[in-house]
């Protein structure tokens, strides 16, 4: 959707299947999703068809290979690809453009903000829009990098969640990535949030977990 930011999907076309979830960076409706195979020898209805003669008659009047049930996964499933029509009509492919680009900006401002900031520090440095961080307390700044500074950096994430669920001020994720500890994973993807919010954000985890 967007030319700027075209070339992170540089080398699609050598994969055999892709999966596209409007739902997530354009912000269809869920559930909205398309998955793409290159195979044209009837790979999906391979997979899934079921061939129930009480849904899918093969005496039809017409050509029952334009069929699509017995080739879906659902079934009888609602049309979803038509949430992400009425979107592309109501807002155009600039629209969507735009909502892309917007989205990859203000992730680059938070991991750019991440690095201005004492305590704050990237787990990687984003390739898209999820930003992944430690928040790192006053208390453990001078403390040397080790297994015990990253076990007490590990109990931080779900303290400072817990008191900003009972606060009322945000819901941001965290989780633990094989041996690293437990991290934020902010996402961005809503086309309303704008640089305050992402200033907000890093704000309110300081605050809330700089006595821990």
């Amino acid at each position: 959707m967007s030319k700027k930011h075209r070339y992170l999907l540089q080398g699609i076309h050598r994969a055999n299947s892709v999966a596209w979830n409007p739902h997530k960076m354009l912000m269809a409706g869920l559930q909205c999703c398309a998955f793409m195979v290159r195979d044209k020898m009837n790979l999906l209805q391979r997979c899934h068809s079921a061939q129930a003669s009480y849904l899918f008659q093969q005496d039809k009047f017409y050509d029952v290979s334009y069929d699509t049930g017995d080739k879906s996964i659902q079934c009888s499933r609602k049309p979803d690809a038509f949430k992400f029509w009425l979107m592309w009509k109501a807002i155009g492919t600039k629209g969507l453009e735009e909502r892309v680009d917007r989205a990859l900006a203000m992730a680059r401002y938070l991991a750019e903000e991440i690095k201005k900031r004492d305590g704050f520090r990237l787990v990687m440095e984003p390739e898209y829009t999820n930003v992944c961080f430690w928040y790192i307390p006053p208390s453990l700044r001078d403390m040397a990098d080790g297994p015990e500074f990253w076990k007490k950096v590990h109990a931080v994430a779900p303290v400072v969640k817990e008191r900003m669920m009972k606060k009322g001020s945000m819901m941001v994720g965290y989780q633990p990535h094989g041996d690293k500890a437990n991290f934020f994973r902010q996402i961005i993807i809503s086309p309303q949030v704008n640089r305050e919010d992402m200033d907000f954000l890093l704000d309110q985890i300081h605050s809330l977990g700089m006595d821990l």
